[in-house]
């Protein structure tokens, strides 16, 4: 880890200062423009936003504890064709980053000219939740950082950032630090990056001592070990209820095949699914042809699949950010199954999706060395 600083909050308004940290980097040339979470006027909702001059930024608000859409699809989408020509500041949380990271090693985004600001994450509500909590009137974002400070549980978040065990971001440039801190008076800053060192000496922010940097650290180590062990409890549960053949058809039963948890996934990229070619039109007689020989034949078919074959796909660099499991209509654990089949690909290999560029896609790689057991 390079330079820590600390970023003094002003008036105990976190999110006002943090405002006042998006004018600085582009005032100081840092950024061109920012990809960053906003406010509705509504006040209800919070969406992603590209924003091209510090006019612009009305009411940013990355703290807000609602996660509409993993930002590693906009990163992508920005960034596939070709990379950035200006700088562009990306302000996203650490299932986002290691996404991206990912994103980059399938070749389906480039960091060129991307400032990478990763942010703390104490978890998030669904779509449906935050609205409601805005609309009872409290300002859902101040509510949730108070319940934070003051050590609450909240079991209204996701189920996914509940058992999230990487809270902090990995490979970020400039890395936001909540953990730990008295955010109503200060916060850390956190270079991780020869970029993040130049962004610190830009804004001419004291340095950190090492008290502040050991009881973030502490305060890490106390989250992740309490998410870590409702993860266990949870996959030791979901592993229980897909058990064979039976339960896993019971499970994927209730699938209209409306492909939301695909076009949600931020790691989903092809151009064309398999599952959309003609190879899945089929003409009445054959769906007549399978019910008449079986008796009965679930409509739409293919559903299990599907999934099977996603899942297949994906295992290896699931982020397990919950998105698709979000996105289902008929609350079908998705993103619980994936998470329990994912972490044991993932051992095998040894590999944490988004931990590093440099380390390389175990399924696109051969190692002669490699799961010996196997052969």
């Amino acid at each position: 880890m390079g330079r820590n600083a600390i970023l003094e909050v002003e008036d105990g308004n976190l999110l006002n200062t943090l405002n006042m940290l998006w004018r600085k980097l582009f005032e100081k040339k840092v950024i061109d423009a920012l990809l960053i979470p906003q406010e509705l006027p509504s006040g209800i909702n919070v969406v992603q936003t590209l924003v091209g001059s510090p006019e612009s930024l009305e009411s940013p608000n990355p703290l807000a504890p609602v996660l509409p859409v993993n930002s590693a699809r906009i990163v992508s989408q920005m960034t596939k064709v070709a990379p950035s020509p200006r700088r562009v500041g990306v302000v996203l949380r650490p299932c986002e980053l290691r996404a991206l990271i990912e994103l980059v090693k399938l070749k389906q985004a480039s960091l060129e000219n991307l400032v990478l600001i990763g942010i703390d994450c104490f978890g998030t509500y669904s779509i449906k939740e935050y609205s409601k909590l805005a609309q009872e009137g409290s300002p859902p974002t101040e509510d949730f950082l108070k319940g934070v400070k003051e050590g609450r549980e909240d079991s209204s978040l996701r189920e996914a950032c509940q058992t999230c065990e990487y809270p902090t971001p990995m490979n970020a440039d400039l890395i936001i630090g909540l953990m730990g801190m008295d955010f109503e008076k200060s916060i850390l800053l956190q270079a991780s990056t020869p970029e993040g060192e130049r962004i610190l000496e830009a804004l001419e922010l004291k340095d950190s001592n090492e008290t502040e940097v050991a009881k973030r650290e502490e305060a890490i180590s106390q989250l992740i070990a309490q998410r870590t062990k409702k993860r266990d409890e949870l996959l030791e549960q979901t592993e229980r209820e897909v058990f064979g053949l039976e339960n896993l058809l019971k499970l994927f039963a209730p699938c209209i095949n409306c492909r939301n948890c695909k076009t949600v996934c931020p790691l989903c990229y092809c151009k064309e699914c398999f599952f959309d070619s003609p190879t899945f039109e089929m003409e009445a007689e054959k769906y007549l042809g399978w019910a008449e020989k079986r008796g009965t034949i679930k409509m739409p078919t293919d559903t299990l699949l599907f999934h099977l074959t996603r899942m297949n796909h994906m295992a290896i660099s699931c982020v397990g950010c919950g998105m698709c499991q979000e996105a289902c209509p008929n609350d079908i654990p998705v993103s619980n199954i994936f998470r329990l089949v994912g972490l044991r690909v993932q051992r095998i290999f040894d590999y944490v999706p988004g931990r590093s560029l440099e380390e390389e896609l175990p399924l696109a790689t051969f190692k002669e060395d490699e799961l010996q057991e196997v052969g």
